[in-house]
């Protein structure tokens, strides 16, 4: 049977491309239908609706961008649901809450079906060339079942044992990222407003024990003030929420990552929303130049 994938987003179309090429027989939707074009072309049949991925595939990789838009494509809460889902094996590679996820479990269980929960570590780059770190949650017959299934999209995959382990082990990977990646940008506007030339610090970062893989991605965006999407800002504000809420309800203190929190809510709420999580840099320089204004804090 061949495998579904559903959600060709910024993250999922170059996933979807590359089990296409590693030869992984595929049926795809996207709600934008152009976003199945390449698909397409790399020999993937496209689907009319998610429906119709289901009848064809037994199992199916959701890479959507939020509860709202899983419950439509499974048709939860209608009774196209258990029909839809009885048989298959549902992977969920999204990012959502782990609340949400254990009971998309519960109910997927209930409707003979399996689920594994497999979010992804690693933006747009990774994606395109198949070295995302998967980690993975659910039964222990349906996660092997999934793992070789990740190869051509997953340099490596983690299990996370019951559910939602995989989606903590993802906030807690992220929350080092968006605190790490916000401390790149302040470090770059620290040294331009100070005159230093920004091109030496990326340098001498790169020589020295701070360098890493995402330092050398993002040190040369904010060079050359390239905001052109990797992860977006609103996606991480997304996750710093997810992250955020994880938190409280565990009784976590978590202070950098609330102030980077309100710093990406800043960067949202001036429009910069869809560019590159660097585009933080916008809210730096408001602050700095005294146009830092009211802002919602973090829940």
């Amino acid at each position: 049977m061949p495998v579904g994938f559903i959600g060709l987003g910024v993250m999922g179309q170059p996933m979807a491309l590359n089990l296409a090429r590693a030869g992984t027989p595929l049926v795809v939707h996207n709600r934008t239908p152009a976003r199945c074009e390449p698909l397409r072309a790399a020999g993937a049949e496209v689907a009319a609706s998610p429906a119709e991925v289901f009848d064809r595939a037994g199992t199916v990789i959701l890479m959507l961008a939020d509860e709202t838009a899983i419950d439509a494509v499974l048709g939860r809460g209608t009774p196209d649901f258990a029909a839809r889902v009885a048989g298959h094996t549902v992977v969920h590679m999204g990012t959502t809450s782990p609340e949400y996820s254990g009971d998309l479990q519960d109910d997927i269980r209930a409707a003979s079906g399996r689920y594994v929960e497999s979010p992804v570590s690693g933006s747009r780059v990774p994606a395109e060339q198949g070295r995302l770190v998967a980690m993975l949650a659910g039964d222990d017959d349906a996660v092997e079942a999934v793992r070789p299934l990740l190869a051509p999209m997953c340099r490596e995959t983690f299990g996370c044992g019951a559910v939602p382990g995989a989606l903590l082990m993802k906030f807690s990977v992220n929350l080092f990222l968006i605190t790490m990646v916000t401390g790149l940008t302040e470090a770059f506007h620290f040294a331009g407003r100070h005159g230093l030339d920004q091109r030496l610090l990326r340098d001498v970062l790169d020589a020295g024990p701070m360098a890493s893989a995402v330092s050398r991605v993002k040190a040369p965006k904010l060079l050359a003030r390239d905001f052109a999407v990797q992860a977006a800002a609103a996606d991480v504000l997304k996750n710093n929420r997810l992250i955020a809420e994880a938190a409280r309800k565990a009784g976590l203190a978590s202070p950098l990552l609330d102030v980077c929190h309100t710093l990406y809510d800043e960067t949202v709420a001036r429009g910069h929303g869809h560019e590159d999580m660097v585009a933080v840099l916008r809210a730096l320089e408001a602050r700095t130049d005294g146009r830092h204004g009211p802002v919602s804090s973090p829940s």
